[in-house]
């Protein structure tokens, strides 16, 4: 019995190929946006219209290879697929815990004062979660000017709701603990009760949570960068680049095509990464309906 057990529980805690390869892609993505715009040369505003339009593997006049072609003003795609992952981690992270922190505080405030100031709260969350994330997104691009942070906030304002949710549904469970009945009974501080019996509770539901926000985000980013309302034209963006191959699908595929591939392997293998982490850490998150 022990030994049929121990083999059912590694068959579950081991990763499948494809698993593997998840973890792989979203390791790589983490490490180009970190260190691979510092191995490369780029200059967004440089232009090369003799080495326009240049097929993936074409070796250029300077000795280089351009693995992803080049676009329509002769720049190297594949530098600037690089320099848009670090764009694409940037506001992945950075808007992930933005909305992280913003819903927590909102949901743990909602389920601790309970009463009237619950349903205000949560109506609010309700009300922002019947109108799709892009399409707030996209409303308030638009009234804003582009920039890297304007970017970020406005990606973590449409995430933050399901957050709240969820956070209001773990503190109101956690107040049914006897543990926390028995720190406020005896006395201690809100601040108290909520950082050591209700926020340990949240942790690893919302580290699962938000690695499925994070392929959303950066999924988002790239959405806006293909609508001009994402980042400055001066900044490399996947979306972008995707928008500016749009026109040349004809006769330079590639342009649009290679960096939507990498899209969507980064948010897939996201994804996976995500259903490892619930697998391993938990059951999941609480639907807080």
């Amino acid at each position: 019995m022990a030994m049929t057990i121990s083999t059912a529980h590694r068959s579950r805690s081991a990763l499948s190929v494809t698993e593997i390869l998840a973890v792989a892609v979203v390791l790589l993505f983490v490490v180009v946006g970190v260190a691979g715009p510092n191995l490369v040369d780029f200059n967004p505003a440089a232009t090369d219209t003799s080495a326009r339009l240049k097929p993936p593997m074409t070796m250029l006049a300077d000795g280089s290879v351009a693995w992803f072609g080049t676009d329509a003003v002769g720049r190297n795609v594949a530098k600037q697929v690089i320099y848009g992952a670090r764009i694409s981690l940037i506001v992945g992270f950075t808007s992930a815990l933005l909305a992280a922190a913003f819903g927590v505080v909102i949901g743990v405030w909602a389920g601790w004062a309970g009463g009237r100031t619950e349903q205000f709260l949560m109506r609010i969350v309700d009300v922002q979660l019947a109108f799709p994330s892009i399409l707030i997104a996209v409303f308030l691009a638009a009234f804003i000017e582009p920039s890297l942070l304007s970017v970020i906030v406005i990606l973590a304002v449409t995430r933050w709701a399901i957050v709240a949710r969820v956070s209001r549904a773990i503190t109101t469970r956690s107040l049914t603990r006897s543990y926390v009945e028995a720190a406020i009974i005896s006395g201690d501080s809100a601040w108290r009760v909520v950082r050591d019996c209700i926020l340990p509770n949240l942790w690893i539901p919302l580290l699962i949570l938000m690695s499925a926000e994070l392929s959303l985000i950066i999924l988002a980013e790239a959405s806006l960068g293909f609508l001009g309302l994402g980042t400055p034209i001066d900044v490399p963006s996947w979306g972008r680049i995707i928008s500016s191959g749009r026109n040349y699908l004809a006769n330079a595929w590639w342009i649009a095509t290679l960096p939507g591939v990498v899209i969507v392997l980064v948010v897939v293998s996201i994804g996976v990464a995500g259903e490892i982490l619930r697998r391993r850490l938990g059951r999941g998150v609480i639907t807080a309906i």
